[in-house]
């Protein structure tokens, strides 16, 4: 796939983001405004009835610290997720709530797991390591500055916080990885130079023969091409005879 293909911007690498955390927002006013709590939706792992939680947990969040903390990055990961990664956008998004969510289950403490960070840590994860593996310059920019704007969030997969979900942290950053290693099609590929060719040969390359064997520029002075003298013509007139 070309480049422009996918480095391309549109209203969706806006538009979807913004409806996610609208979304999101929206659950948490509803709670607020009319006295109800979710919580009880959310992932409880190793219980039959905390598998329901895998599709619902994202979107509840217990507190306004909780949910503003979470939105921000997700708002700014999914709209760098739509915009580099377009093509496979949607399957990183719904595969990661189903995966992370259902590794949480698996190995979480018995507790409800609520929030929208295990979806971020995949975002984090993918988009680091995909740049990492992509070796594509645009990529691995992306890689770098995602690790300088959230790459401390790494400590967080550690149990650091009694009240915090690192089990869902962790699953999150397992399931991005996963993604990046296994989706391999549709992403851009690195630009291939033509000393990269195997069947290149360095001295039929028009720009190395300007070098001599010790790396000296060759100056090229084209050959003098002698003028040679141009003919005379002369011309000479009879008078026509009667």
């Amino acid at each position: 796939m070309k480049e422009e293909e996918h480095f391309k911007f549109s209203t969706g690498v806006v538009a979807y983001p913004i409806a996610i955390t609208l979304f999101i927002w929206l659950v948490f006013w509803f709670e607020v405004r009319f006295g109800f709590n979710f919580t009880k939706f959310g992932i409880y792992p190793q219980e039959i009835k905390g598998l329901k939680g895998i599709i619902f947990s994202p979107f509840i969040h217990g507190d306004i610290y909780h949910i503003y903390h979470n939105t921000i990055p997700l708002f700014i990961l999914s709209m760098a997720l739509f915009y580099f990664y377009r093509p496979i956008a949607w399957k990183i998004l719904l595969f990661g709530i189903l995966i992370s969510g259902f590794l949480t289950w698996c190995i979480g403490r018995p507790s409800y797991h609520i929030g929208a960070s295990g979806l971020i840590y995949v975002l984090v994860s993918f988009i680091f390591f995909k740049g990492v593996f992509a070796k594509y310059y645009r990529l691995i920019a992306l890689s770098l500055l995602v690790i300088f704007l959230y790459g401390s969030m790494i400590w967080y997969v550690f149990p650091i916080e009694e009240n915090m979900s690192w089990e869902g942290h962790l699953s999150g950053l397992i399931t991005g990885l996963a993604f990046a290693l296994y989706f391999k099609k549709e992403i851009p590929k690195p630009q291939k130079y033509i000393w990269e060719d195997e069947n290149y040969n360095a001295d039929d390359d028009p720009f190395l023969k300007q070098f001599d064997e010790n790396g000296n520029f060759i100056e090229y002075i084209e050959p003098k091409v002698e003028q040679q003298e141009q003919p005379t013509i002369n011309y000479n007139y009879k008078e026509k005879e009667d």
